[in-house]
């Protein structure tokens, strides 16, 4: 197999330099898969990794990239065919071992998932890690007996990928779906996806006290910090909050009273260490029942990996609304 293109990011004595480089799948990380690269996508994290602003990487040099799509060319397992269509979604990818910012990826088999029924390559990264981890807040709060008839769910960071994706999910679900964001020009948009209100953060007044009055059946919070906080003093009795993100803080203030008095559970939602099982059974709802309806409307744009590095700092200022698609 010919060199290659290839994002990677190096250690340097002020922080970190991301370079567009040609290597070869000898020098990508230990694999039983080796894929042709498609689609990638930006995430959050993977602004945090190629601009240093958060400590992402575990070493160096590393391809960026947490999240891919592409087709096997190569495996040595039997779980794995040449020709399969296949997307992997975090897993280590970009922070342990070499990631989707590349024309080739190698990658264990275990993290590689076939594509789902009805999805294209492309689908799937306009889902992506955002879009996998909304789906495996659904599910987490389904499971724990979250349903409509229950009341509104608030959608904290609503404007992101994982809030963008949440909204979609949940309101396709027939859940009365609150958006929270700072901005108010995404009014709109976030209405098309199906929220039923739009909340301006600015203007929210949740209190200070152990217990507020309750407001919303359940929520899904992407920034941490005071936002979390107030979710765990305004959600109804046994609702579930799906902890996701840390874009404000992460701190979490609060005590014991919403949990021994209204029963309120707050679920930690982990997209890296998901276990196969529940990837697959994940997956396969976001082909079913969580089948996403506005991908279209979330997908903000196509870019190459000649201009990823350039774009990253819009993510760590906030300046992006919905999912960018990266076509290696």
């Amino acid at each position: 197999m010919d060199n290659f293109r290839a994002l990677r990011v190096h250690a340097t004595d002020t922080g970190v330099e991301p370079r567009l480089e040609n290597i070869s799948v000898n020098d990508l990380s230990d694999g039983e898969v080796v894929i042709r690269c498609a689609w990638s996508c930006v995430n959050y994290k993977d602004a945090l990794a190629v601009t240093g602003a958060g400590k992402i990487m575990r070493r160096f040099p590393l391809v960026a990239g947490i999240d891919v799509a592409g087709t096997v060319v190569a495996s040595t397992t039997a779980d794995c065919r040449e020709g399969e269509e296949v997307v992997v979604t975090s897993a280590g990818l970009g922070e342990t071992r070499d990631g989707g910012y590349a024309e080739y990826a190698r990658l264990p088999a275990a993290a590689v998932i076939p594509l789902p029924p009805g999805f294209s390559m492309r689908d799937a990264m306009a889902l992506g890690t955002a879009g996998f981890t909304a789906a495996l807040a659904v599910h987490r709060m389904e499971q724990n007996g979250q349903h409509p008839d229950k009341g509104p769910v608030a959608v904290s960071g609503a404007t992101g990928g994982v809030g963008s994706v949440a909204i979609d999910l949940l309101a396709g679900r027939g859940y009365e779906v609150h958006a929270i964001t700072h901005k108010s020009a995404a009014a709109e948009y976030l209405r098309d996806l199906g929220a039923a209100e739009v909340l301006l953060s600015d203007d929210l007044e949740i209190g200070t006290r152990p217990l507020e009055k309750a407001r919303w059946a359940g929520a899904v919070d992407n920034l941490g910090g005071d936002m979390l906080s107030g979710f765990t003093r305004t959600i109804e009795y046994g609702g579930n909050v799906a902890s996701i993100g840390l874009a404000a803080s992460h701190k979490l203030e609060t005590t014991v009273m919403p949990f021994i008095l209204r029963g309120v559970n707050l679920l930690g939602i982990n997209a890296v260490d998901t276990p196969r099982e529940l990837r697959l059974a994940v997956w396969q709802r976001l082909a079913d029942d969580l089948r996403p309806r506005h991908l279209d409307k979330i997908i903000n744009g196509e870019i190459g990996l000649d201009e990823v590095a350039g774009c990253m700092q819009d993510w760590i200022e906030g300046r992006v609304i919905g999912r960018k698609l990266v076509r290696p």
